[in-house]
């Protein structure tokens, strides 16, 4: 008899629960919240996604947050709260860290005796959270409240703590923030101060010992240069082989052996986009239009605009935008007075629910399917990939012949150089934006770097240094290319200073770096940094060489051995040949063969790095963490509408 009433029990409870699965879905459409038509889609979504089919509902707009609530409500038999006007305790809260409550999305209610009523967003889930709060809690009970009310209550209590970890959450050692310590600022002063002595002293000894470490600057460069552009030659000729064999086997009916398939992950991963904003007024809806084409599943994906806390340009732009629900808005608090973005999506990252992190930029357009392809080739990683980088382009290249030359170098460093960096196992400085990094591994790095205003670059080199890998992702991103001369300086000097600093930074200890890198990474990134800023730094000595070239004597001939200055002179137009060659290489590469015809141009773009490398020296010693905004949104509405067209699509 009692077997018996317990095989009741557990029919009845096995009913009571086929009874709840069913409530939710039945509620919906009995109130109207949802039609049968949608209903039935979700549920052939779900199995697809494996994505809850509340939030399947909500993401694509077939029904509200509210309806959703009510019925989630009925379904698991909680109470349902409203939060407007509630005061959190702080000293429950204070039971868990802030990462906890927003990653739980969950908040302490209310204490009666032993007992606290939790609110939560997600009934799912609440198991886990009763399972992980069991040891600061002795009896937990839950309701049910929106996910807006818990995340604005949780926000308010901790913004503080928040903004503060949000400038040092990468570990001391790594990290730039102590350049405002005055040993960082002697040591460059007393180099300048030694040179000028020097200088004066010796004019023309010193004038060679610069114009020797501009050739050997420009040597390193050049060889990396080289590997990446013989890398994708390599490339390219086993592409060519690959598909002159399986043209052959689909000839005679053969099947070709060891080539790889291309298949769909068996469950695609939540992602998490950042797209950090600051006084982005026009920008700001372009960038809606051109989001809302991504074919990725919006159940599995959530944009977080980040914007700071005193922008009311971008704030207000915002507003007036009708956001789907799969868009947040994180408004970063003021802090320090560091307002970076590297900073901002610190700060972001506390809100973050995807297992990916990617990061594009206000006047982004990337491809469709570009997401898709991100879930393709981290489900077909091994354990080591941690990052990949997309390439990045431009959509108004004929604007200017400004536009059209850093059109050339993006494709020449995004379409040859960097591809065959990564293929090399070589150190991947990283660009700002079309990044995606595993979240887990993010955090292990804590986050990017505040301060640092190459935070990119920054992040590329701390994953090497902790042995993960980054691959470069087969798709493009299109961003509007900066073609007025102040502005570009203004950007370039940015970048060169980010450079310095994450040298100065990773070089502090210079034989733990070698060892945590190896020796090949290691000399790889001697190559880029030193290569990167001392061609500009030391270009009026390079270009001194051009002198020979005009049948003229070098003023450092009488100090150098005979025929030296026309072995360097050869140097410098082997390096200058070799960039108009990849330049030519790299518009054929992207689809722009019409460019290759603005290929020589460089000769005459590059110079104005040199002004970008002086402008970011003195802000290196006097501003080292400020943050020369690019301003976006000049090309005319005609150029930028063509962003979205498959004009120029030929990827890696």
């Amino acid at each position: 008899m009692v077997q018996h009433n317990l095989t009741l029990i557990d029919s009845a409870r096995a009913l009571k629960r086929r009874d709840r699965q069913t409530s939710f879905e039945r509620r919906l459409v009995e109130e109207h919240a949802v039609s049968k038509d949608h209903l039935m889609r979700a549920l052939v979504l779900r199995q697809h996604q494996r994505a809850p089919i509340d939030q399947i509902l909500v993401s694509e707009g077939w029904a509200s947050q509210e309806q959703v609530l009510d019925a989630l409500s009925s379904q698991h038999g909680m109470q349902q709260v409203d939060l407007g006007g509630h005061r959190p305790q702080a000293r429950l809260l204070a039971r868990k860290p802030a990462q906890f409550w927003l990653r739980c999305c969950a908040l302490p209610y209310m204490q009666l005796g032993q007992t606290v009523v939790v609110a939560i967003a997600h009934p799912a889930a609440f198991a886990g959270i009763k399972r992980d709060l069991e040891g600061s809690f002795a009896d937990i009970q839950p309701v049910i409240a929106s996910e807006a009310q818990i995340n604005a209550l949780l926000i308010a209590h901790f913004r503080e703590d928040l903004a503060r970890e949000a400038s040092t959450r990468v570990p001391l050692a790594y990290s730039c923030r102590t350049l405002r310590q005055p040993t960082w600022f002697s040591w460059p002063l007393l180099f300048l101060v030694a040179a000028i002595t020097a200088a004066i002293l010796a004019p023309r000894l010193v004038f060679a010992v610069l114009c020797g470490l501009a050739l050997l600057t420009l040597l390193l460069f050049t060889v990396l240069k080289c590997a990446g552009f013989l890398s994708h030659l390599q490339a390219q000729r086993s592409e060519r082989e690959l598909r002159r064999r399986q043209k052959h086997a689909s000839s005679v009916g053969a099947r070709v052996d060891h080539v790889p398939e291309m298949t769909p992950p068996r469950r695609l991963p939540h992602i998490s986009m950042l797209v950090p904003l600051y006084k982005e007024a026009e920008i700001g809806r372009a960038l809606l239009c051109r989001l809302c084409k991504l074919t990725y599943p919006r159940s599995l994906l959530e944009v977080l605009l980040v914007l700071e806390e005193d922008d009311a340009v971008t704030r207000n732009a915002i507003r007036c935008a009708d956001l789907p629900d799969w868009f947040r808005v994180i408004e970063v608090p003021a802090h320090g007075g560091l307002t970076t973005k590297p900073r901002a999506m610190n700060y972001a990252l506390n809100f973050c629910r995807g297992e990916i992190i990617g990061v594009w930029d206000a006047e982004d357009a990337p491809n469709p399917d570009q997401l898709e392809q991100v879930a393709q080739a981290f489900a077909q990683g091994d354990n080591n990939l941690a990052c990949l980088q997309g390439a990045l382009d431009y959509y108004n290249p004929s604007q200017n012949w400004i536009a059209r030359c850093f059109t050339l170098e993006y494709a020449s460093w995004f379409r040859i150089v960097l591809p065959g960096i990564a293929r090399l196992g070589l150190v991947v400085p990283l660009g700002g934006t079309t990044l995606f990094i595993r979240k887990a591994v993010l955090e292990q790095l804590g986050g990017w770097d505040a301060h640092n205003v190459t935070e990119d670059a920054d992040l590329g080199v701390r994953l090497s240094r902790l042995g993960y890998r980054t691959d470069m992702l087969p798709t493009t991103t299109y961003e509007e290319a900066n073609c007025r001369p102040w502005p570009w300086v203004k950007q370039r000097s940015r970048w060169l200073k980010g450079f310095m600093v994450t040298y100065l930074v990773h070089m502090r200890r210079p034989t733990v770096l070698a060892r945590q890198l190896g020796w090949r990474q290691f000399l790889g990134l001697q190559a880029f940094f030193l290569g990167t800023v001392g061609q500009f730094l030391l270009a009026p000595c390079l270009w001194s060489f051009w002198l020979i070239t005009f049948g003229l004597s070098h003023p450092t001939a009488p100090v150098l051995p005979a025929g030296a200055p026309m072995v360097a002179a050869a140097a410098l137009v082997f390096f200058e040949l070799l960039g108009v060659v990849i330049a030519i290489t790299a518009a054929f590469a992207s689809g722009r063969r019409r460019l290759a015809l603005w290929a020589p141009c460089m000769l005459l773009y590059f110079p104005m790095g040199v002004i970008a490398v002086y402008k970011a020296l003195y802000e290196l010693i006097f501003r080292p963490f400020f943050w020369d905004k690019t301003a976006h949104g000049h090309t005319p509405h005609t150029d930028a509408a063509q962003d979205t067209q498959p004009r120029i699509v030929p990827d890696l």
